[in-house]
Protein backbone atom coordinates (compact mmCIF):
# COMPACT_ATOMS: atom_id res chain seq x y z
CA UNK A 1 0.00 0.00 0.00
CA UNK A 2 1.27 3.68 -0.74
CA UNK A 3 2.36 6.03 2.37
CA UNK A 4 -0.12 8.45 1.78
CA UNK A 5 -2.99 6.27 3.69
CA UNK A 6 -3.72 6.84 7.07
CA UNK A 7 -3.33 4.90 9.92
CA UNK A 8 -6.53 3.26 10.83
CA UNK A 9 -6.62 2.07 6.59
CA UNK A 10 -3.05 0.33 7.43
CA UNK A 11 -3.69 -1.70 10.00
CA UNK A 12 -6.94 -3.51 8.30
CA UNK A 13 -4.90 -4.08 5.27
CA UNK A 14 -0.95 -4.05 6.16
CA UNK A 15 0.38 -7.81 5.62
CA UNK A 16 -2.45 -8.95 3.67
CA UNK A 17 -3.89 -9.42 0.43
CA UNK A 18 -0.17 -11.13 -0.58
CA UNK A 19 0.51 -13.39 -3.58
CA UNK A 20 1.17 -16.91 -2.45
CA UNK A 21 0.16 -19.11 -4.91
CA UNK A 22 -0.06 -19.14 -8.85
CA UNK A 23 -3.81 -19.73 -8.45
CA UNK A 24 -4.48 -16.22 -6.39
CA UNK A 25 -3.93 -13.78 -4.22
CA UNK A 26 -6.21 -14.81 -0.65
CA UNK A 27 -7.61 -11.86 0.56
CA UNK A 28 -6.84 -12.75 3.97
CA UNK A 29 -3.56 -14.38 4.90
CA UNK A 30 -3.85 -17.95 5.57
CA UNK A 31 -2.51 -20.00 8.38
CA UNK A 32 0.42 -21.58 7.46
CA UNK A 33 0.60 -24.62 10.14
CA UNK A 34 4.09 -25.93 9.10
CA UNK A 35 7.22 -26.50 10.96
CA UNK A 36 9.66 -26.54 7.39
CA UNK A 37 8.87 -25.69 4.17
CA UNK A 38 10.52 -27.05 0.48
CA UNK A 39 12.76 -25.46 -1.84
CA UNK A 40 13.10 -26.39 -5.52
CA UNK A 41 17.18 -28.10 -5.45
CA UNK A 42 19.86 -27.44 -2.79
CA UNK A 43 20.62 -24.05 -3.86
CA UNK A 44 17.45 -22.24 -3.73
CA UNK A 45 17.41 -24.03 -0.04
CA UNK A 46 20.98 -22.33 0.77
CA UNK A 47 19.86 -19.14 -0.96
CA UNK A 48 16.99 -18.84 1.30
CA UNK A 49 19.17 -19.94 5.01
CA UNK A 50 21.60 -16.91 3.17
CA UNK A 51 18.73 -14.37 2.93
CA UNK A 52 17.38 -15.40 6.62
CA UNK A 53 14.43 -16.45 6.28
CA UNK A 54 13.01 -13.16 7.09
CA UNK A 55 11.42 -11.96 3.84
CA UNK A 56 10.11 -14.31 1.46
CA UNK A 57 12.15 -17.29 1.58
CA UNK A 58 11.39 -19.83 4.50
CA UNK A 59 12.78 -22.65 6.12
CA UNK A 60 11.83 -23.56 9.12
CA UNK A 61 9.54 -21.66 11.53
CA UNK A 62 11.40 -20.80 14.08
CA UNK A 63 13.30 -18.83 11.62
CA UNK A 64 9.70 -17.50 10.01
CA UNK A 65 6.68 -18.05 8.65
CA UNK A 66 4.67 -16.62 6.66
CA UNK A 67 1.56 -15.69 8.77
CA UNK A 68 3.93 -14.36 11.23
CA UNK A 69 5.43 -12.21 8.78
CA UNK A 70 2.05 -10.60 7.94
CA UNK A 71 1.63 -9.81 11.46
CA UNK A 72 5.35 -8.13 11.60
CA UNK A 73 4.43 -6.13 8.40
CA UNK A 74 1.47 -4.47 10.09
CA UNK A 75 2.95 -3.90 13.05
CA UNK A 76 5.84 -2.31 11.15
CA UNK A 77 3.84 -0.06 9.69
CA UNK A 78 1.51 0.45 12.95
CA UNK A 79 4.56 1.70 14.78
CA UNK A 80 6.19 3.65 11.96
CA UNK A 81 9.31 1.19 12.51
CA UNK A 82 12.02 -0.30 10.76
CA UNK A 83 10.94 -3.27 11.16
CA UNK A 84 8.61 -6.04 14.30
CA UNK A 85 9.86 -9.22 15.59
CA UNK A 86 6.74 -11.15 17.02
CA UNK A 87 7.10 -13.36 20.24
CA UNK A 88 5.20 -15.66 22.53
CA UNK A 89 4.23 -13.28 24.75
CA UNK A 90 4.92 -9.64 26.24
CA UNK A 91 7.39 -10.98 28.54
CA UNK A 92 9.30 -12.59 26.04
CA UNK A 93 9.20 -9.45 24.30
CA UNK A 94 10.77 -7.20 27.03
CA UNK A 95 13.12 -9.57 27.81
CA UNK A 96 13.93 -9.67 24.16
CA UNK A 97 14.34 -6.11 24.13
CA UNK A 98 16.62 -5.89 27.32
CA UNK A 99 18.88 -7.76 25.38
CA UNK A 100 18.95 -6.25 21.80
CA UNK A 101 19.21 -2.82 23.47
CA UNK A 102 22.03 -3.81 26.32
CA UNK A 103 23.89 -5.32 23.18
CA UNK A 104 26.86 -3.17 22.37
CA UNK A 105 27.41 -1.78 18.54
CA UNK A 106 29.26 -4.32 16.55
CA UNK A 107 29.30 -7.11 19.21
CA UNK A 108 27.89 -10.41 18.81
CA UNK A 109 26.70 -11.18 22.46
CA UNK A 110 24.11 -9.36 25.00
CA UNK A 111 26.15 -7.56 27.32
CA UNK A 112 23.57 -5.10 29.65
CA UNK A 113 25.96 -3.49 31.63
CA UNK A 114 23.50 -1.11 33.46
CA UNK A 115 19.69 -0.41 33.21
CA UNK A 116 18.24 2.15 34.51
CA UNK A 117 14.50 1.66 34.67
CA UNK A 118 11.10 3.96 35.38
CA UNK A 119 10.50 3.23 39.08
CA UNK A 120 6.36 2.61 38.20
CA UNK A 121 6.78 -0.34 36.25
CA UNK A 122 4.53 -3.24 35.82
CA UNK A 123 4.93 -5.73 38.64
CA UNK A 124 6.17 -8.63 36.80
CA UNK A 125 8.88 -6.23 35.06
CA UNK A 126 10.20 -5.80 38.29
CA UNK A 127 10.36 -9.20 38.76
CA UNK A 128 12.05 -9.85 35.69
CA UNK A 129 14.88 -7.33 35.91
CA UNK A 130 15.66 -8.44 39.65
CA UNK A 131 15.28 -12.14 39.80
CA UNK A 132 16.69 -12.25 36.26
CA UNK A 133 19.05 -9.60 35.01
CA UNK A 134 20.78 -8.62 38.70
CA UNK A 135 21.24 -11.80 39.10
CA UNK A 136 23.37 -11.93 36.20
CA UNK A 137 25.67 -9.08 37.98
CA UNK A 138 23.72 -6.27 35.43
CA UNK A 139 23.41 -3.21 37.43
CA UNK A 140 20.38 -2.05 38.02
CA UNK A 141 18.53 1.25 39.28
CA UNK A 142 15.29 3.12 39.17
CA UNK A 143 14.04 6.79 38.94
CA UNK A 144 10.65 8.59 38.58
CA UNK A 145 10.85 9.78 34.98
CA UNK A 146 8.39 12.13 35.31
CA UNK A 147 11.28 14.24 36.89
CA UNK A 148 13.14 15.19 34.40
CA UNK A 149 15.79 16.76 36.11
CA UNK A 150 16.09 13.48 38.64
CA UNK A 151 16.19 11.43 35.16
CA UNK A 152 19.02 13.53 33.84
CA UNK A 153 20.92 13.48 37.35
CA UNK A 154 20.37 9.31 37.27
CA UNK A 155 21.81 9.19 34.13
CA UNK A 156 25.07 11.20 34.67
CA UNK A 157 24.82 9.01 38.39
CA UNK A 158 24.64 5.64 36.68
CA UNK A 159 26.17 5.45 33.32
CA UNK A 160 23.27 3.08 32.15
CA UNK A 161 23.43 1.34 28.63
CA UNK A 162 19.40 0.52 28.47
CA UNK A 163 16.86 2.99 29.87
CA UNK A 164 12.67 1.24 30.31
CA UNK A 165 10.29 2.81 30.82
CA UNK A 166 6.36 2.76 30.71
CA UNK A 167 4.35 5.48 28.01
CA UNK A 168 1.41 5.35 30.14
CA UNK A 169 2.75 3.39 33.78
CA UNK A 170 0.63 0.19 34.94
CA UNK A 171 -1.22 0.86 37.31
CA UNK A 172 -0.43 4.40 38.39
CA UNK A 173 -1.43 6.18 34.98
CA UNK A 174 1.94 8.39 34.84
CA UNK A 175 2.63 10.04 31.76
CA UNK A 176 5.89 9.62 30.25
CA UNK A 177 7.67 12.37 28.00
CA UNK A 178 9.34 10.22 25.75
CA UNK A 179 10.79 12.33 23.43
CA UNK A 180 12.68 14.20 26.08
CA UNK A 181 13.69 10.59 27.70
CA UNK A 182 15.08 9.67 24.17
CA UNK A 183 16.90 12.81 24.08
CA UNK A 184 18.41 12.90 27.53
CA UNK A 185 19.17 9.04 27.02
CA UNK A 186 20.86 9.52 23.75
CA UNK A 187 23.09 12.08 24.80
CA UNK A 188 24.34 9.69 27.71
CA UNK A 189 24.98 7.41 25.09
CA UNK A 190 22.52 4.78 26.08
CA UNK A 191 19.40 3.18 24.07
CA UNK A 192 15.79 3.91 25.33
CA UNK A 193 13.20 1.29 25.40
CA UNK A 194 8.93 2.15 25.75
CA UNK A 195 6.67 -0.10 26.53
CA UNK A 196 3.43 1.06 25.06
CA UNK A 197 1.59 -1.70 26.05
CA UNK A 198 -1.14 0.60 27.48
CA UNK A 199 -1.11 3.30 24.58
CA UNK A 200 -1.18 1.26 21.58
CA UNK A 201 -0.12 2.91 18.03
CA UNK A 202 -3.02 4.31 18.10
CA UNK A 203 -2.45 7.06 20.87
CA UNK A 204 1.53 7.07 20.20
CA UNK A 205 4.31 6.16 18.01
CA UNK A 206 7.53 6.62 20.77
CA UNK A 207 9.70 5.46 18.08
CA UNK A 208 8.28 8.93 15.95
CA UNK A 209 9.87 10.53 19.36
CA UNK A 210 12.94 8.87 19.65
CA UNK A 211 12.52 5.85 21.52
CA UNK A 212 14.79 2.86 20.08
CA UNK A 213 12.89 -0.11 20.73
CA UNK A 214 9.21 -0.30 21.62
CA UNK A 215 7.28 -3.03 23.32
CA UNK A 216 3.82 -4.54 22.87
CA UNK A 217 2.23 -7.30 24.98
CA UNK A 218 -0.19 -8.99 22.15
CA UNK A 219 -2.06 -10.54 24.86
CA UNK A 220 -3.52 -6.93 25.73
CA UNK A 221 -5.15 -4.23 22.98
CA UNK A 222 -3.25 -5.72 19.74
CA UNK A 223 -5.09 -9.06 20.18
CA UNK A 224 -7.94 -7.23 22.11
CA UNK A 225 -10.21 -10.27 22.20
CA UNK A 226 -8.99 -12.40 25.42
CA UNK A 227 -7.89 -15.40 22.97
CA UNK A 228 -4.29 -15.24 22.79
CA UNK A 229 -1.18 -14.42 24.45
CA UNK A 230 1.84 -13.07 22.24
CA UNK A 231 4.45 -9.89 22.22
CA UNK A 232 5.46 -7.65 19.29
CA UNK A 233 8.62 -5.20 19.57
CA UNK A 234 9.35 -2.64 16.95
CA UNK A 235 12.69 -0.96 16.20
CA UNK A 236 14.03 1.96 15.23
CA UNK A 237 17.21 1.15 13.58
CA UNK A 238 18.25 -1.78 11.25
CA UNK A 239 20.93 -2.60 13.66
CA UNK A 240 18.48 -3.29 16.73
CA UNK A 241 16.05 -5.06 14.50
CA UNK A 242 19.06 -7.77 13.45
CA UNK A 243 20.06 -8.37 16.95
CA UNK A 244 16.71 -9.03 18.16
CA UNK A 245 15.72 -11.78 15.67
CA UNK A 246 18.81 -13.10 15.64
CA UNK A 247 18.37 -13.43 19.47
CA UNK A 248 14.43 -14.44 18.99
CA UNK A 249 15.39 -17.23 16.98
CA UNK A 250 18.71 -18.64 18.93
CA UNK A 251 16.35 -18.97 22.34
CA UNK A 252 13.07 -20.36 20.35
CA UNK A 253 11.12 -17.05 21.26
CA UNK A 254 9.07 -17.16 18.41
CA UNK A 255 5.16 -16.68 17.89
CA UNK A 256 3.53 -19.76 16.59
CA UNK A 257 1.25 -18.91 13.21
CA UNK A 258 -2.39 -19.55 14.98
CA UNK A 259 -1.55 -17.20 17.65
CA UNK A 260 -0.76 -14.79 15.11
CA UNK A 261 -3.32 -14.59 13.03
CA UNK A 262 -5.12 -14.20 15.72
CA UNK A 263 -3.14 -10.94 16.56
CA UNK A 264 -3.30 -9.53 12.87
CA UNK A 265 -7.62 -9.90 13.13
CA UNK A 266 -7.27 -7.97 15.76
CA UNK A 267 -5.16 -5.35 14.51
CA UNK A 268 -7.58 -4.84 12.28
CA UNK A 269 -9.98 -3.18 14.31
CA UNK A 270 -7.71 -1.93 17.32
CA UNK A 271 -8.66 1.93 15.79
CA UNK A 272 -12.40 1.55 16.27
CA UNK A 273 -11.69 -0.26 20.02
CA UNK A 274 -9.03 1.83 21.16
CA UNK A 275 -11.44 4.83 20.47
CA UNK A 276 -14.39 3.27 22.38
CA UNK A 277 -12.38 1.97 25.30
CA UNK A 278 -11.07 5.64 25.72
CA UNK A 279 -14.78 7.14 25.24
CA UNK A 280 -16.16 4.71 27.99
CA UNK A 281 -13.14 5.45 30.27
CA UNK A 282 -13.52 8.97 30.08
CA UNK A 283 -17.36 8.40 31.42
CA UNK A 284 -16.08 6.21 33.89
CA UNK A 285 -13.47 8.66 35.46
CA UNK A 286 -15.98 11.16 36.00
CA UNK A 287 -18.63 8.73 37.00
CA UNK A 288 -16.24 7.42 39.75
CA UNK A 289 -14.80 10.94 41.12
CA UNK A 290 -18.56 12.33 42.05
CA UNK A 291 -19.29 8.52 44.24
CA UNK A 292 -19.11 8.92 47.87
CA UNK A 293 -17.39 5.26 48.19
CA UNK A 294 -14.47 6.23 46.03
CA UNK A 295 -11.14 8.46 47.31
CA UNK A 296 -9.16 8.69 44.29
CA UNK A 297 -9.42 8.54 40.80
CA UNK A 298 -6.87 8.51 38.55
CA UNK A 299 -7.17 9.09 34.69
CA UNK A 300 -5.14 11.08 32.35
CA UNK A 301 -7.89 12.73 31.23
CA UNK A 302 -8.64 14.25 33.94
CA UNK A 303 -7.68 17.97 34.14
CA UNK A 304 -6.24 17.16 38.12
CA UNK A 305 -4.19 15.09 36.58
CA UNK A 306 -0.47 15.84 36.92
CA UNK A 307 0.61 15.07 33.49
CA UNK A 308 -3.26 16.03 31.81
CA UNK A 309 -1.48 19.05 29.39
CA UNK A 310 1.73 16.18 28.42
CA UNK A 311 -0.84 13.54 27.66
CA UNK A 312 -3.03 15.72 25.96
CA UNK A 313 -0.35 16.21 23.62
CA UNK A 314 1.61 13.62 23.28
CA UNK A 315 -1.64 10.91 23.12
CA UNK A 316 -3.37 12.31 20.14
CA UNK A 317 -6.19 14.30 22.06
CA UNK A 318 -7.50 10.48 23.69
CA UNK A 319 -6.45 9.49 27.45
CA UNK A 320 -5.96 5.83 27.24
CA UNK A 321 -8.56 2.77 28.49
CA UNK A 322 -7.80 2.83 31.84
CA UNK A 323 -8.92 3.90 34.97
CA UNK A 324 -7.38 3.55 38.59
CA UNK A 325 -9.39 4.44 41.24
CA UNK A 326 -9.25 3.73 44.88
CA UNK A 327 -11.98 2.69 47.67
CA UNK A 328 -12.19 4.97 50.30
CA UNK A 329 -10.94 3.74 53.71
CA UNK A 330 -10.69 0.19 52.10
CA UNK A 331 -8.81 -3.02 53.45
CA UNK A 332 -8.67 -6.10 51.19
CA UNK A 333 -11.81 -8.13 51.99
CA UNK A 334 -13.79 -4.87 51.13
CA UNK A 335 -11.82 -4.99 47.57
CA UNK A 336 -12.97 -8.62 47.45
CA UNK A 337 -16.37 -7.86 48.19
CA UNK A 338 -16.81 -5.25 45.87
CA UNK A 339 -15.13 -7.64 42.52
CA UNK A 340 -17.32 -10.60 43.74
CA UNK A 341 -20.53 -8.66 43.16
CA UNK A 342 -20.03 -7.44 40.23
CA UNK A 343 -22.07 -9.10 37.15
CA UNK A 344 -20.57 -7.47 34.00
CA UNK A 345 -17.23 -6.19 35.04
CA UNK A 346 -15.16 -8.95 34.76
CA UNK A 347 -12.66 -9.54 37.73
CA UNK A 348 -9.14 -10.72 35.54
CA UNK A 349 -5.76 -10.04 35.38
CA UNK A 350 -5.47 -8.90 32.08
CA UNK A 351 -6.29 -5.43 30.27
CA UNK A 352 -7.08 -3.87 26.84
CA UNK A 353 -10.12 -6.36 26.02
CA UNK A 354 -13.38 -5.94 24.25
CA UNK A 355 -14.42 -6.77 27.76
CA UNK A 356 -14.51 -4.42 30.77
CA UNK A 357 -12.02 -5.85 33.32
CA UNK A 358 -11.34 -4.81 37.25
CA UNK A 359 -7.77 -6.04 38.68
CA UNK A 360 -6.31 -5.74 42.27
CA UNK A 361 -3.01 -4.92 41.65
CA UNK A 362 -1.98 -6.19 45.29
CA UNK A 363 -3.03 -10.05 44.30
CA UNK A 364 -2.10 -10.09 40.55
CA UNK A 365 0.07 -7.63 38.51
CA UNK A 366 2.12 -6.24 41.59
CA UNK A 367 1.65 -9.41 44.33
CA UNK A 368 6.06 -9.72 43.87
CA UNK A 369 6.35 -6.49 44.95
CA UNK A 370 6.88 -6.00 48.62
CA UNK A 371 3.98 -4.56 50.36
CA UNK A 372 6.39 -1.51 50.96
CA UNK A 373 7.65 -0.76 48.05
CA UNK A 374 4.04 -1.40 46.60
CA UNK A 375 2.52 1.44 49.44
CA UNK A 376 5.81 3.75 48.72
CA UNK A 377 4.93 3.40 45.03
CA UNK A 378 1.12 4.76 45.51
CA UNK A 379 -0.64 1.42 45.29
CA UNK A 380 -2.46 1.34 48.08
CA UNK A 381 -4.90 -1.64 49.75
CA UNK A 382 -7.67 -0.22 48.56
CA UNK A 383 -6.65 0.48 45.13
CA UNK A 384 -8.08 -1.35 41.85
CA UNK A 385 -7.57 -0.77 38.03
CA UNK A 386 -10.33 -1.22 35.68
CA UNK A 387 -9.99 -1.46 31.92
CA UNK A 388 -12.80 -0.30 29.66
CA UNK A 389 -14.29 -2.79 27.56
CA UNK A 390 -16.58 -1.73 24.57
CA UNK A 391 -20.01 -2.31 26.17
CA UNK A 392 -22.25 0.20 26.38
CA UNK A 393 -20.77 2.70 29.21
CA UNK A 394 -24.33 3.21 31.24
CA UNK A 395 -24.40 -0.74 31.34
CA UNK A 396 -20.78 -0.54 32.95
CA UNK A 397 -21.55 1.99 35.35
CA UNK A 398 -24.88 0.38 36.57
CA UNK A 399 -22.58 -2.82 37.43
CA UNK A 400 -19.74 -0.59 38.93
CA UNK A 401 -22.93 1.55 40.78
CA UNK A 402 -24.52 -1.81 42.07
CA UNK A 403 -21.71 -3.15 43.04
CA UNK A 404 -20.34 -0.17 45.50
CA UNK A 405 -24.55 -0.48 47.00
CA UNK A 406 -23.19 -3.40 48.05
CA UNK A 407 -20.19 -2.63 50.23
Amino acid sequence: MGDDYRLTTHLVHAGEHLKRHSGGTPTAMPIYATATFLHPNSAGLDAAFERGSREDQFIYTRYGNPTVASLEAAMTVAASSRGAVAVSSGMAALYLALLAAGTPRGSTEPHPRHILAAYDLFGTSHALLRDFFSAQNVGLSYCDVTDLDGFRAALDRDEPDVVLVESLSNPLLKVADIAALAQYTHAANARLIVDATMTTPILHQPLIDGADIVVHSATKYLGGHADVSGGVLVTRTGLMLDTAQRYARLLGLGLGPFEARLVSRGIKTLALRVRQQCANAQHIAAWLRAHPRISRVIYPGSEDHLQHTLAARQFNGLFGGIVTFELADAVRETVFKLMDSLQLVLPATSLGDIYTLITYPPISSHRDISAEMRHAQGISDGLLRLSAGIEDVEDIIADLDQALRNL
